[in-house]
């Protein structure tokens, strides 16, 4: 289930893109996670959960290239081994990189990209994964609630989403005049694949068939439920629409808050959760404009701050009860609800930690990569105009016709300046196809004719849907 979630992030961000880059954010999320799989193997679970590592912080390699991961207890429960486990979290990471490919929308090279998704999974993610979940990390010893990955997914992706858009710099102003999703039904497709994938992603994490995971799984529906309908609303009341990528960001904001929250709390708690976090991420998303970010895809304002938004909710309303339904953890006192007031700060501290952390680390990769001879992060700004399907890719999301390459170059009967002769171009750069010339020909010829009807014309001139409206 939680695989399935890689595709349903490629197809959001297709259908978020413009139509000349949708390929180009499906190639990169899906090669994403082939350099995650091999950098999870190769060290990444390692440095993450080896459990001979005392120092806090990162793990060593006493299990490189999964030596010795067998069948002992893993390190997130004893009841499953740690073979399996390490499958588990590689799932994880893989999401992980592929929300933070959001980050390189419309502009970004796809093979600096690569190069950074291993040096982050291995500077960035393993460290955050190491501090709540590896039995020595400094944040398990402190006492932090992080149930399915508000540190290292979420706020991981979502900040170092917004440090890798601060160094690749803004797309043109052009680029940002008029933008729309291309493809709102892809956008609903994806977020309703990534739901689906989300009750794995956070039931699995009670790692058991237990009454913490039916929770977790409750608690996971009614906030992207009451997420998505405040975002939805919000929106309504700005242009009188109820739209409907309001309403899949809503529901992934809210979904995003459970991810660390949704096996700590009561289910009441879940519906305010859910209702503070889709109006908090929508507000959210004016901070890119007041920073001078473009953050294309919104990572910051759902996964970053909706992240933050699930660790403070543990502060406040983690229970006792809800923890003890997994049979295993008996004696872990919650947040405030039980009366356990120092676990505020506790939770603010690991936020400011793995915020901090997390952007001027990727930060600094991602400048370092580009400064590398070859690896320039940005394409050309003729790149960006023609869009990153046909420059990174060479191949589209949809095989489409269209009048003019550009739509003011277009008039009824295909008579203006510049225009060609022909119904439809050939390819992306205005060149007819050679079935094209035959036609232009043909045409030429039959003007050449002083027998032929103009009306007849200008009706061949036409693609078929402009020929109906003009009779």
């Amino acid at each position: 289930m939680v695989f399935f979630m890689i595709p349903g992030i490629a197809f959001l961000y297709s259908g978020l893109s413009r139509r000349k880059s949708a390929l180009s954010l499906i190639w990169a999320v899906s090669a994403s996670n082939a350099v995650c799989i091999f950098q999870w193997y190769f060290w990444g679970y390692s440095l993450a959960f080896s459990p001979t590592a005392t120092n806090g912080f990162i793990g060593n390699l006493a299990n490189f290239g999964l030596i010795n991961v067998l069948g002992d207890p893993s390190p997130g429960s004893p009841l499953i081994p740690d073979l399996l486990y390490s499958f588990y979290q590689m799932e994880f990471a893989c999401v992980t990189v592929g929300i933070l490919m959001g980050g390189i929308a419309e502009r970004g090279r796809v093979l600096p990209a690569m190069i950074i998704t291993f040096l982050w999974m291995t500077l960035v993610y393993c460290p955050l994964a190491c501090w709540p979940w590896n039995i020595n990390g400094w944040a398990f010893k402190y006492g932090v609630f992080d149930y399915a990955g508000g540190g290292p997914v979420e706020i991981g992706s979502g900040i170092g989403g917004l440090a890798y858009s601060w160094v690749l710099g803004r797309r043109q102003e052009k680029e940002l005049q008029n933008f729309r999703p291309h493809n709102v039904s892809m956008v609903n497709l994806g977020t309703f694949m990534l739901w689906f994938g989300w009750l794995g992603f956070n039931g699995g994490s009670a790692f058991g068939a237990n009454l913490r995971a039916i929770m977790a799984v409750w608690n996971s529906m009614l906030a992207a439920a009451f997420g998505g309908m405040v975002w939805c609303l919000l929106d309504y009341r700005l242009e009188r629409k109820y739209t409907m990528v309001g309403f899949c960001s809503g529901t992934i904001a809210g979904l995003v808050a459970a991810t660390p929250a949704s096996g700590y709390i009561h289910p009441w708690a879940a519906v305010i959760m859910g209702i503070v976090t889709g109006a908090v991420c929508n507000y959210a998303t004016k901070v890119k404009s007041l920073i001078h970010v473009d953050d294309a895809l919104d990572l910051f304002a759902e996964h970053a701050v909706g992240g933050i938004l699930g660790l403070l909710a543990n502060a406040f309303f983690a229970s006792r009860s809800i923890i003890a339904l997994d049979g295993v953890n008996l004696n872990v006192t919650g947040g405030w609800v039980d009366h356990n007031w120092k676990q505020l700060y506790i939770q603010v501290a690991y936020i400011c930690a793995v915020c901090s952390y997390t952007f001027v680390v990727t930060a600094l990769i991602v400048k370092c990569v580009d400064c590398i001879p070859g690896l320039h992060l940005r394409t050309t700004a003729e790149g960006e105009k023609l869009g990153l399907d046909e420059v990174e890719i060479g191949e589209y999301a949809n095989d489409y016709i269209e009048v003019r390459r550009h739509f003011m170059d277009w008039t009824t009967f295909g008579n203006g300046t510049g225009a060609h002769r022909s119904s439809v171009v050939g390819d992306k750069h205005d060149q007819p196809t050679l079935a094209q010339r035959d036609q232009q020909q043909n045409l030429h010829i039959e003007e050449s004719n002083p027998d032929t009807n103009s009306a007849d014309e200008k009706t061949l001139d036409l693609p078929h849907a402009d020929a109906a409206s003009v009779s």
